[in-house]
This record gives C-alpha cells, structure tokens and sequence, in this order.
C-alpha cells in the first residue's frame, strides 16, 4: 500500500465518521451497551462466587483419634492431612482447649468448680477446611481408612449444595454469556449493514469507477476502529457512574440508619 493511500484511507474513516453522525453515534451506543452488559453481568458473577466461596471455607470436617493413640502419630497424620491438595487449612484442638473454649459459653466462668475433669478428656481432634468442597467424600474416605481414627464428622448436606450451585452458576454464566454474545453480534451487524445500507450509492459509483474492493472497505475499517476505541471510553464511564450511584445509595442508607 501505497503512503497516500494510507493517509487517504485514514482521512475517509474519519470523514464518515462525521458525514454520518446519527449512524456513527448509534454504532457507539451499541458496543458501548453490549461491553457494559457483558461487565455488569462478570461483575455479577464474580460477586456471587465470592459469596459461595466465603460459604464453602466455613465448611469443616472433623476428625476424632481412638484411645492410645499418641501426639506423635496425630502429629503425623496431621501433616498428611495438610499436604493434600483440597486441604486448605488443619487446625489441631486438642482436649483441654477444646474444653476451655466450649464449657465458658456453655456451662459459664465457674465451670471450674461444677467440674474437676475434663469431660472431653481423649477428644483431641483436627478441623480440616477444604478449597474445593467437592472433594469432600474423597477426603472422608481417606480419612476414615486411617487406623488411628475413630471418627469423621462431616456434612454431606452442605458440601452437595454448595457443589450444586457452583455447577448451576457455571452452566447458568455460560448460558448467559451465550445469550449476550448472540444478542451483540445481532445489534453490530444490524447496525453495520445499515451503515452500508446508507453508503449504497457511493460504493456503487466507487466500485464503477475501479476501486479495488481492499480500497473500498479500508475507511469502513478504520471507522470500526475508531468507533469501537470511543465505544470503550464510554462503557468506562458509565461504569463509573454506576460505582458512584451505588455508593452514594450505600452512603444514604447507611447515614438514614446511623
């Protein structure tokens, strides 16, 4: 291509761009809306797996030793515990904290003197979360093929919702992001084929003259090109807007209530 091509090619997108005002200002508004839609629903997403994610850390199996079994082995079998890959975090309690922390909620500060033993006494225990809750009854299994345990508690009622919804909310985004997908493909072209529905006549008459078909589309793509680096800008800020209105939504309840 040839340096005054360029520049010609150039200097007609951006002529088109103001000769078609309207056509240019809804190309902008369309892309602008479809990036904003496609923004606020990640946003959503994203929100919502934090949520189902803080749900699942709260989520505990709890694994109880048989008698004579030593700190050395619980040790042991609490760094195989940790070294699995689902397991977040393992918190060894022993009896007397475990004790300590249930019988003043319970039972109140004197329980001291309501109790000379430890009814807890041979409870030592861990308290395993897990990062991927899913692969809880795996981690049960393998728990309970250990000799030293006695018992797993766990639940199954839990870690089956909360796999539930991560799949409902992965097939449900996809689904969405499907919808969005097809709905903005559709409004583009709509609007692409009206914009050339509008230049029918000087194409025409360039194509007669013997315009190369690369020098007819070249100011159709730089006009893309230039509407869709605009179009960003403005989804940016209406997103900004929308920051700023929840905020000040947030800022006058919270000041309604204080």
């Amino acid at each position: 291509m040839r340096i005054s091509t360029f520049f010609y090619t150039l200097k007609q997108g951006v002529i088109n761009i103001f000769r078609n005002k309207l056509f240019s200002l809804a190309s902008i508004a369309t892309i602008s809306a479809c990036l904003f839609l496609f923004g606020l629903f990640y946003a959503v997403i994203l929100n919502f797996q934090n949520v189902v994610h803080t749900a699942e850390e709260d989520v505990s199996v709890t694994v109880f030793f048989k008698d004579g079994t030593t700190q050395e082995e619980m040790e042991q079998i609490g760094a195989q515990i940790r070294a699995r890959d689902e397991v977040s975090e393992a918190k060894f309690i022993s009896a007397d904290e475990a004790w300590a922390e249930w019988a003043p909620e319970n039972i109140g500060e004197d329980y001291n003197e309501i109790y000379t033993e430890n009814p807890l006494e041979g409870m030592d225990n861990y308290e395993i979360y897990m990062n991927d809750v899913s692969k809880q009854e795996s981690l049960v299994s393998w728990l309970e093929s250990i000799p030293q345990v006695d018992n797993v508690r766990h639940s199954e009622i839990a870690a089956t919702t909360l796999t539930g919804v991560n799949a409902l909310v992965a097939y449900t985004s996809v689904g969405i992001i499907a919808i969005l997908l097809a709905v903005s493909v559709f409004l583009i072209n709509n609007t692409v084929m009206i914009g050339i529905s509008v230049r029918k006549s000087e194409i025409e008459i360039m194509k007669y003259i013997g315009a190369t078909d690369f020098f007819v589309r070249s100011p159709f793509v730089i006009e893309g090109i230039l509407i869709g680096s605009h179009s960003f800008p403005v989804t940016l800020m209406c997103a900004d807007l929308r920051h700023v209105h929840m905020g000040i939504k947030t800022f006058s309840i919270s000041y309604v209530d204080g």
